[in-house]
């Protein structure tokens, strides 16, 4: 172990090869980046937001987009040098040390198999309303076992589906924005121009002032989350620095049009204090426009969202915990890998998980499970400040041993990857000072500090080996 330690990978260059399959098309991660994170968090959870903020989620959606756009650049950059199935903590290793590695790592797959067991219980709740007979464990255990075969089977089947459920979700938000644009012009049938009534009456644009802003970026930027997936299936393309780049280059822009997009439509055509809590905006302009079976409609959508997210969010935990055993940083026995590229042992190890969850929230509901959901609440953007400190490290070292993989550059380096960590550091001091917030603040931070101590423990220990 003392060996490991001194002869530690150098700082840039290419990474071992992985013995998975490599079957990804462009296809597959442009419309994985586009899908990643349009899911019910958008669909649904975008009304408290506006009912915080009032139209002035707007500017909160702006705000926490523009972060999360600068996270993805830093990290695409790092990704389209070296493509790595283990990502950002790969990156962190390289950067920072083992111990950086370990901690985001596992922080980000234990914030995945968390969200897995939310998303197979909320794409059962909805299936159970249609089908009452049908309990709604049987559904987790069907949705569970769906897509672990898919996992299982090969990569490609991952991608088609994602694919697919990905294109509807887009296919969705456009058609909802083509409608929602011609009903504010008054040119669909029985409808008048709307006029800035909505968005200058009831208090006008910042009904809550400022703080309503700030509340409202609180309540959406976890929103964001999920585009990570994207450079950890870049490993997988059959071109992963060019296909990173791209999958980046269209995701980012697209998705902060998307949302941007979506709230400027429903707060000029609706009352924003006429939504109603844990309700979807999205089916109540589809209501005030007479589109038919709206809410089924989006039922169907939040539906395949759900549904989506668990795909891709297994497929995420699997290879994160690969990578960490490819690194000594995990069990060895999950590096077992299929005569297809699988690492199926890490895939079951990560949908076990998800098992277990499941069944700890269909027995107690409203205390173990809402610890683990406040254990991760606040970790994205912890993992998000671990990329940004990765880049500022290795942007010189890139830029000095393989400049000509730099393709991917951040924006206004260093600059712009400051300001990211600037903004997550106020995120996080505003989730402490927000009494709704700092629960899950201060769970994550206990979450991220028992990481932190394992990992240090490791390193002691390896030291004196």
């Amino acid at each position: 172990m003392r060996e490991r330690l001194e002869e530690a990978p150098p700082p840039t260059g290419d990474l071992p090869a992985e013995p998975l399959s490599h079957s990804l098309k462009q296809r597959h991660l442009t419309m994985l980046g586009l899908g990643g994170v349009i899911g019910a968090g958008l669909f649904v959870g975008s009304g408290a937001g506006i009912g915080i903020a009032g139209p002035a989620i707007i500017c909160s959606y702006l705000l926490a987009g523009v972060l999360a756009m600068l996270v993805m650049r830093a990290l695409g950059e790092m990704s389209a040098a070296m493509p790595a199935s283990g990502s950002f903590s790969v990156y962190a290793e390289r950067a920072l040390g083992r111990w950086a590695g370990f901690s985001a790592g596992w922080l980000y797959w234990f914030l995945l198999v968390v969200v897995l067991a939310v998303e197979a219980t909320g794409a059962a709740k909805i299936a159970n309303g249609w089908l009452p007979s049908v309990d709604q464990w049987v559904w987790v255990l069907l949705f569970m076992v769906v897509f672990t075969v898919s996992n299982l089977a090969a990569v490609k089947n991952f991608g088609e589906f994602e694919f697919w459920f990905a294109a509807l979700k887009v296919g969705a938000i456009v058609l909802f924005l083509i409608l929602g644009t011609l009903a504010i012009f008054g040119l669909l049938p029985d409808t008048e121009p709307i006029g800035t009534a909505n968005l200058t009456g009831r208090g006008g644009f910042f009904p809550e002032g400022f703080g309503g802003v700030v509340a409202g970026m609180l309540a959406v930027i976890f929103a964001f989350g999920g585009l990570e997936v994207v450079t950890i299936a870049a490993a997988e393309s059959d071109d992963p620095a060019r296909s990173v780049s791209r999958a980046v280059r269209s995701a980012v822009w697209r998705i902060l049009f998307f949302y941007v997009g979506s709230m400027v439509v429903i707060v000029t055509l609706l009352p924003w204090d006429s939504l109603k809590p844990g309700e979807s905006p999205y089916v109540a302009v589809l209501d005030s426009i007479g589109i038919p079976a709206a809410g089924q409609i989006m039922n169907i959508v939040v539906f395949v969202a759900l549904l989506s997210a668990l795909n891709a969010n297994l497929y995420g935990s699997s290879r994160m915990v690969f990578s960490l055993a490819e690194r000594g940083e995990a069990p060895q026995a999950l590096l077992k890998v299929s005569g297809g590229g699988v690492p199926r042992r890490a895939v079951f190890a990560s949908v076990a998980f998800g098992f277990v969850s499941v069944v700890l929230n269909l027995l107690w509901p409203d205390t173990i499970f809402l610890y683990m959901l406040n254990a991760v609440g606040a970790v994205l953007l912890f993992v998000w400040a671990l990329i940004a400190v990765s880049q500022l490290k290795l942007r010189r070292r890139i830029e000095r041993d393989m400049p000509e993989r730099l393709t991917l550059p951040m924006w206004l380096f260093p600059y712009a990857t400051w300001a990211a960590l600037l903004g997550m550091a106020a995120v996080l001091v505003l989730m402490l000072f927000d009494d709704s917030a700092r629960p899950q603040l201060l769970w994550s931070s206990g979450a991220a500090a028992l990481v932190l101590a394992v990992a240090g423990i490791r390193e002691l220990r390896a030291r004196k080996a």
